[in-house]
């Protein structure tokens, strides 16, 4: 794994610091009660096969070089000593012991992967948390060169498998190579001869394993990719489903999603198999292991007899108890190829800076006073190039339309006012300042936004305008209705106000949905209206009411209305029409019908 993201996943695992301190201090007492557990077999084996030594007079403590010695010393003393006092409860004590030090492994097991819960789970919150953060603050540019799909994977399927891959190696990074070494040191005590064997077989599982494992992190990464492209197509297959059924698409989204799912299939498939072969072959290298030690000790027990068979016994379960811990090491290999993948494309959202900076020293604006001015702006999307030395002045209080063909700049105006988009070059100065040095957030609370698109939220009718106001009464809110032509249909709800309106308000018509957009920006009460065709998609019985909404929200308001139907418009102040990222004309609706220009034409043409 790249070191900066297992730095960085550190740094949101620290946070949790005392639950990781912890884990570390249950997973010592883990390992050293594991191998306890192991080695408490051995004076058991003694006694049965009645190898203890006669000792009358308790040992010496000669240092902890001779602790080995001790341990067995005092044990043959303890045994002597129940023996000669005609007791037999020898083996109930040593099976207490046995069962003793087996529990006391597994309640700090127990407490190891409750402590580690704490951190993992906070880990992911705090990951997601800041991915939403971040998709939030990105800028729209990001969202034209990315599918929705695409980020719905990245803030759950890569962040789960950040969780299964990476931070389940939170349980394993101290309590596994602590089992490792521990046993390791007592089968040292036990031989050192026959551990020094068995460690050369140690590197070479480590180099075996990583030899399979070097193409896991390429191959996982194609995986997520794939991952979010079929939920990219679930999601467009979901908002276009009408379309798909009416041009009879389903076959042919159904192979599309069949395709992808294949080559998700497959490449899932390469991964999970080297993956699952981790396992096997840390196992038969393992078993290998103890095969040789089984035969390198065996002639020690047998010809050499430098070691007894009782010892030879509890060596051979430490060197089987080293197998579980060394196994979940191989596998961790895995898991942090798989996981670097996952975190690549997590960071990549975190790290974008594909955002509307703030300058540091930027100003609050809480007022509009004179005018917008837009001096010689340009702006392009990609390489094509929408505006070029763009001018344009709209005081206080006046109604400015904007009309003109499909890819006119009408709508790029509108984002690059609202500062969903930053120009090339060129300023939009409000009240005479450049909005780059104004506070996004103050900005913003100057303009109320209604689009073609009612953009509602799975939530009830309040909660809806409560956006524009948070702290707003239901008296408010009702007054905003009424004002936005939509009282009359929600009232009529079951639930009036508290009523659920569905995923992007699909329980409601296009003409409600669109008084609702209104009533939110009534709400907002901004002196700056951005309009953008918000009648263009109803129909006419929608359009009037709709329409007179708006003539209701416009009163006072300085607005800059984007018209579809030009019919809406023609009490504008000022009409500014657009071609190609330029203006052809300007001036009112009686003065360019006299004209007889583009925007004649364009009546004349909706009209007939």
């Amino acid at each position: 794994m790249n070191t900066n993201y297992f730095n960085r996943i550190f740094g949101y695992a620290w946070v949790y610091k005392k639950y990781f301190i912890l884990n570390i201090i249950s997973n010592v007492f883990y390992a050293f009660f594991g191998t306890l557990s192991m080695i408490s077999l051995f004076p058991m084996l003694k006694v049965l096969f009645n190898q203890t030594e006669q000792l009358n007079q308790p040992p010496v403590w000669e240092g902890i070089s001779e602790i080995a010695n001790f341990v067995e010393n005092y044990l043959n003393y303890f045994v002597t000593t129940k023996k000669a006092a005609g007791s037999d409860d020898v083996l109930i004590f040593m099976v207490s012991i046995i069962i003793i030090t087996f529990l006391l492994k597994n309640i700090f097991n127990y407490l190891a992967m409750y402590f580690i819960t704490f951190l993992r789970n906070g880990v992911v919150r705090n990951i997601r948390n800041e991915i939403y953060g971040q998709i939030i603050k990105l800028s729209l540019s990001f969202y034209s060169e990315k599918k929705r799909g695409d980020i719905v994977a990245r803030i759950s399927s890569d962040v789960q498998e950040l969780d299964n891959s990476f931070l389940s190696i939170f349980e394993l990074i101290v309590k596994d190579p602590l089992m490792v070494l521990f046993t390791l040191v007592s089968m040292f005590l036990i031989s050192p001869k026959l551990s020094l064997f068995v460690i050369i077989f140690i590197p070479l599982c480590g180099f075996v394993i990583s030899i399979v494992g070097k193409s896991l992190r390429r191959k996982s990464l194609k995986v997520q990719k794939e991952q979010g492209q079929f939920i990219s197509l679930v999601d467009e297959t979901l908002s276009g489903m009408k379309i798909l059924k009416i041009f009879n698409a389903e076959n042919k989204f159904i192979e599309k999603f069949t395709n992808s799912t294949k080559r998700f299939y497959q490449f899932s498939n390469s991964v999970l198999n080297r993956k699952n072969l981790a396992s096997p072959l840390s196992e038969f290298l393992g078993i290998s292991s103890i095969a040789g030690v089984l035969w390198f000790g065996g002639i020690m027990v047998l010809n050499e007899n430098s070691l007894d068979a009782s010892a030879f016994i509890v060596y051979l379960g430490l060197a089987y108890n080293i197998l579980t811990p060394a196994k979940s090491l191989s596998r961790a290999t895995y898991k942090v190829k798989k996981a670097a993948a996952a975190a690549e494309r997590i960071f990549h959202v975190i790290d974008n800076e594909t955002v509307i900076k703030e300058e540091p020293n930027a100003i609050n604006i809480n007022s509009f006073n004179d005018k917008i001015e837009i001096k010689n702006m340009s702006f392009s999307y990609d390489d094509e190039n929408v505006l070029n030395n763009f001018n344009l002045s709209i005081s206080r209080g006046k109604n400015i339309a904007l009309v003109g063909q499909s890819g006119s700049g009408k709508s790029t105006i509108a984002n690059l006012i609202c500062r969903f988009y930053d120009v090339d070059s060129g300023s939009i100065n409000i009240d005479g300042e450049n909005i780059k040095k104004l506070k996004k957030e103050s900005l913003r609370g100057l303009i109320g936004l209604v689009t073609q698109d009612s953009i509602l939220f799975n939530d009830s009718i309040k909660n809806n305008l409560l956006i524009a106001k948070p702290n707003a009464t239901d008296d408010e809110l009702i007054d905003c209705l009424k004002i936005a032509n939509a009282w009359e249909f929600v009232n009529k709800l079951p639930y009036g106000i508290d009523n659920n309106i569905g995923d992007s308000g699909n329980k409601l018509s296009g003409g409600q949905k669109q008084r609702l957009s209104i009533a939110r920006a009534v709400l907002k009460n901004p002196p700056i209206l951005v309009l953008d065709e918000a009648t263009s998609a109803l129909d006419s019985e929608s359009e009037k009411l709709v329409q007179n909404a708006l003539d209701n929200l416009m009163k006072n308001k300085t607005s800059i209305v984007i018209a579809h139907r030009l019919s809406t418009i023609q009490n504008a102040d000022s009409i500014i029409v657009l071609d190609k990222g330029k203006i052809i004309e300007s001036g009112v609706h009686k003065d360019l019908m006299k004209k007889e220009g583009i925007y004649s034409n364009l009546v004349k043409m909706q009209s007939i």
